[in-house]
C-alpha cells in the first residue's frame, strides 16, 4: 500500500481527531474542540474529509456528523467544504466506496482544505472510524493527517477494552510518524463498572496531555468550557 504523497498545509492550521474505535464520540469531541477554540476568539471550522452514511435533506444528501461540525463552525462553511467526499452507504468507508463504485482520493479533498484554511484560523478534521480504518484501498487515516501536516487528537471511548485500544492506537499513530498532541476521554458507556479505575489507568499509561472529559449525554459545548486545550491552542497561534 503506497501512502498518499505529502503536501504542504494551507494557510489555516488544524488537528486531526481520531478514535479508539467507531462510535466513541469523535464528532461530539470535535464539536467540543471547535467551541473551545472559538471561545479563544479564533475562527474555527470542522471538517470531515470522507463520510460514509447519509440521509436525504431536500434535494441533497448529508451526513449527520458533517452537519454537526458545520453547525459548530464559525464562520459557517459550505456543505462541500465540510464534507468533500460523501458516500451514502453507512458502513466502513472502503466497503462503501466499493459498493457504490465511487472513486475516493486525497486530491478530492485538497480544494476544500485550502478554502477552509484561507477563511479560518484553525480546522478540526475528524476521521472516519478508528486510526487503522482504511478510507480506500490505498488511502489511510494517517495519509490525511500527514498530507495536511496535522497533529493528532485521540478520543478514547471509556468502555470495556479501552485501555488496550487506546495504547494500541497511540502506538500506531506514532509508528505512522504522526504526533499525538493530546487525548479526550469520552464516557460512552454510562453503565461501565469501575469506570473511574479505568480512567485512572488511562491517565497513568497515556503519555500525552489529557485535554478534557466528555460525560455521557453531556453537551459538548458546555463540557469544553472546562477542557485544558493549551496544547491545541498553541498550534492555532
Amino acid at each position: 500500500m503506497n501512502p498518499a504523497p505529502a503536501r504542504p498545509a494551507a494557510a489555516g492550521r488544524g488537528c486531526f481527531v481520531t478514535g479508539t474505535d467507531t462510535g466513541v464520540g469523535k464528532t461530539l469531541c470535535s464539536v467540543g474542540l471547535i467551541h473551545a477554540l472559538r471561545a479563544q476568539g479564533l475562527r474555527v471550522a470542522g471538517m470531515k474529509p470522507l463520510a460514509a452514511g447519509a440521509e436525504a435533506h431536500g434535494d441533497s444528501w448529508r451526513n449527520e456528523d458533517a452537519v454537526a461540525l458545520q453547525k459548530a463552525s464559525e464562520p459557517r462553511p459550505e456543505d462541500g467544504d465540510v464534507n468533500p467526499i460523501l458516500l451514502r452507504t453507512a458502513t466502513a468507508p472502503e466497503i462503501a466506496a466499493q459498493l457504490e463504485r465511487a472513486r475516493v482520493s486525497p486530491e478530492q479533498v485538497d480544494p476544500a482544505w485550502h478554502r477552509l484554511g484561507a477563511s479560518h484560523d484553525f480546522v478540526v478534521v475528524e476521521g472516519a472510524g478508528g486510526w487503522l480504518s482504511p478510507l480506500s484501498d490505498s488511502w489511510m487515516q494517517a495519509d490525511v493527517a500527514r498530507r495536511y501536516q496535522l497533529p493528532v487528537v485521540l478520543v478514547v471511548g471509556l468502555r470495556l477494552g479501552c485501555i488496550n485500544h487506546a495504547l494500541l492506537s497511540l502506538r500506531a499513530i506514532r509508528a505512522d510518524g504522526l504526533v499525538p498532541c493530546g487525548w479526550l476521554l469520552s464516557c460512552v458507556d454510562a453503565d461501565l463498572a469501575h469506570a473511574e479505575a479505568y480512567a485512572e489507568v488511562l491517565c497513568s499509561r497515556i503519555d500525552a496531555p489529557l485535554l478534557g472529559r466528555l460525560e455521557h449525554g453531556a453537551d459538548p459545548a458546555q463540557a469544553a468550557e472546562s477542557w485544558h486545550i493549551e496544547p491545541i491552542l498553541g498550534l492555532a497561534r
